[in-house]
């Protein structure tokens, strides 16, 4: 099979579908590989690196010619228009969001696989979790940042110093990212706070970090109480396929310190706050009702090529899958892959996109 390996065209976006290596692994399998002209260029993946890998250099428009396209984020209008039927486009998608971009995808008749909303056996997300990965240590390093007094912020240091007190981080939902991001917040020696609606997962918690995170039960209340004291707030909350339920109103920011730091992990899906609206790397942040916010819709594309890595390696034997067998008999074999499909057929195939869509499924 042909793959195409785009190039990003999204604001500081340096991530690239597949690396050199996974590149020497396809060709090894007799299969094309058509890499877009610096595709990886600036995360050190060279071009020369591609082509001892066996790739084919190519522009950006043949890339998005081939059989099955590969990248990382959901294409743009302009790219969707380069696509048409009997290609598959495997990438992030969060289309319940991308309303645009789902009715392009479908008019164009293309078959569209989402790496969020793939699962395993026991329902987890293995493409989206590396990423989870590094949006929850990063939102502590972001939101460190901005709260440096320059940038809007409070002033305050995460991990304070000796006679005072370390700043108060509350992180909404427990899981993949909110865990990660538990995990280096912790490790700056801030007061950290857990808040999730699952009681396995608040226990699962709490024996992990032996007592240094608090872990509270999600409710409006604990929420509402917890972000009235907190310095930074972490917005970690995942609905697969669907749209981010809004957990702080933006009545909410009046009642919260000023120059305090709200970080929305989950604004590819809506965004955990009801303030929150995409920003990009260019100018990450904006401040409302004195809070500032910090709401990149593609945040591991500031630390590119640790997320390269860390998704080329859940993500490539997929790709082989779907090389070695055709996308339908790959589906047909991995039903946890099948959840992965979005569109097909000019219809939304995923029951959470068709929902927040209001199309049927």
């Amino acid at each position: 099979m042909q793959i195409g390996v785009a190039k990003e065209s999204k604001n500081h976006e340096y991530r690239v579908g597949i690396t050199p290596s996974g590149v020497a692994e396809l060709t090894a399998l007799g299969h094309e590989v058509l890499v877009a002209y610096d595709a990886g260029a600036v995360i050190g993946f060279s071009n020369q690196q591609y082509q001892n890998a066996g790739a084919k250099i190519v522009d950006n428009q043949q890339a998005f010619s081939a059989p099955l396209v590969v990248k990382v984020k959901e294409p743009s209008l302009t790219e969707c228009e380069l696509l048409h039927s009997d290609q598959v486009l495997f990438c992030y998608l969060h289309l319940a969001t991308a309303r645009p971009q789902a009715q392009r995808l479908q008019q164009r008749g293309v078959t569209a696989i989402a790496f969020e909303t793939v699962t395993d056996d026991v329902g987890r997300l293995p493409l989206l979790t590396p990423m989870s990965e590094v949006a929850g240590r990063l939102s502590v390093q972001v939101g460190a940042n901005a709260l440096h007094a320059p940038n809007g912020g409070r002033g305050t240091l995460l991990g304070g110093v000796a006679g005072v007190a370390p700043a108060r981080v509350v992180i909404l939902g427990g899981g993949v990212a909110g865990s990660n991001a538990a995990y280096m917040a912790t490790g700056l020696h801030a007061d950290v706070t857990v808040i999730d609606q699952s009681v396995d997962r608040l226990r699962a918690l709490s024996a992990e970090f032996c007592g240094r995170v608090k872990v509270l039960m999600a409710s409006a209340q604990s929420i509402d109480s917890a972000i009235r004291s907190a310095d930074l707030v972490i917005g970690a909350v995942l609905v697969p396929g669907a749209s981010t339920p809004k957990l702080v109103a933006r009545s909410q920011l009046e009642t919260m310190l000023p120059g305090a730091v709200l970080v929305d992990i989950a604004i590819d899906q809506g965004g955990a706050f009801e303030s929150s609206r995409p920003t990009n790397h260019d100018n990450p942040t904006f401040v409302e009702q004195g809070i500032v916010h910090y709401c990149v819709t593609n945040m591991p594309g500031a630390v590119a090529r640790t997320a390269t890595q860390a998704l080329s390696n859940v993500t490539l034997p997929y790709i082989v899958s779907i090389a070695q067998k055709d996308w339908q008999q790959a589906l047909a074999d991995d039903h946890g892959f099948a959840d992965g499909l979005n569109i097909a057929d000019g219809k939304i195939c995923h029951a959470g996109v068709a929902a927040a869509l209001a199309q049927p499924s």
